[in-house]
């Protein structure tokens, strides 16, 4: 057995289903609750809660190695998420055929913050640079991409572009993302909001079939089986 699983009740395979169910439908921790009662699974949602807090960012970084970077064109914005009943901002980028590509929490929206954001989009990205980058009209990407630039991080051609049109996409892709969040009533904290955010995220990936061609390779053929091969679940 998997050792994060160590010391669990409940078997990984009913543990992963409710983190992908969870993280996948927009419901709430009670409602999973219920839903698992019907399967005869008695399940409290406070348990529930904590599974996806320690296995949504686990997750997230088991797919990692899975996710396709390569993308020279990214739409990069940032949308409102509210933390203990105030607006956080996540930043967030796709390519221009909507794959996300990368996402990061911030208490601020500023230069320091996009810059932040980008390099971690870039260091994710290796060995893979953009050769566009479309953000709105927020100087603090500007700002961000200059200094990436003179830091050697971005390629000094690399055009910013900042065509409103163009990220229509990401702002439809952001309210998809703000109806799974919309059931959690707001979160209390920014390490609780961001590892619910990562599981979010990562399932929204699959629902865009970036994760098509590993689940054809393993032969299982569901979303499901290829969770549990991340996770050493065989069964």
């Amino acid at each position: 057995m998997d050792p994060v699983f160590r010391w669990r009740h409940f078997a990984p395979e009913v543990i992963l289903l409710c983190v992908r169910w969870y993280c996948k439908y927009g419901i709430s921790y009670r409602d999973l609750e219920e839903m698992m009662a019907e399967r005869g699974i008695a399940v409290d949602h406070a348990t529930l809660y904590r599974w996806v807090q320690r296995y949504a960012p686990e997750l997230e970084k088991r797919t990692l190695w899975y996710q396709n970077r390569l993308s020279l064109s990214w739409r990069v914005d940032e949308t409102y998420i509210k933390v203990c009943g105030q607006w956080k901002y996540l930043f967030r980028a796709i390519d221009k055929e909507g794959r996300t590509l990368d996402f990061y929490l911030s208490e601020t929206r500023n230069a320091k913050a996009a810059k932040r954001f980008l390099a971690k989009a870039l260091k994710r990205s290796k060995p893979y640079r953009p050769g566009k980058i479309n953000t709105d009209k927020n100087p603090a990407y500007g700002e961000a991409i200059r200094e990436l630039k003179k830091e050697g991080l971005l390629p000094t051609d690399c055009l910013h572009r900042q065509v409103k049109y163009l990220n229509n996409r990401l702002e439809s892709d952001h309210g998809k993302l703000k109806r799974l969040i919309k059931p959690t009533l707001g979160f209390q904290t920014m390490r609780t909001a961001y590892a619910t955010i990562k599981g979010f995220e990562v399932m929204r990936m699959f629902r865009k079939r970036q994760f098509d061609f590993w689940i054809d390779a393993i032969g299982g053929g569901t979303e499901a089986s290829l969770v549990n091969r991340l996770f050493g679940v065989y069964a």
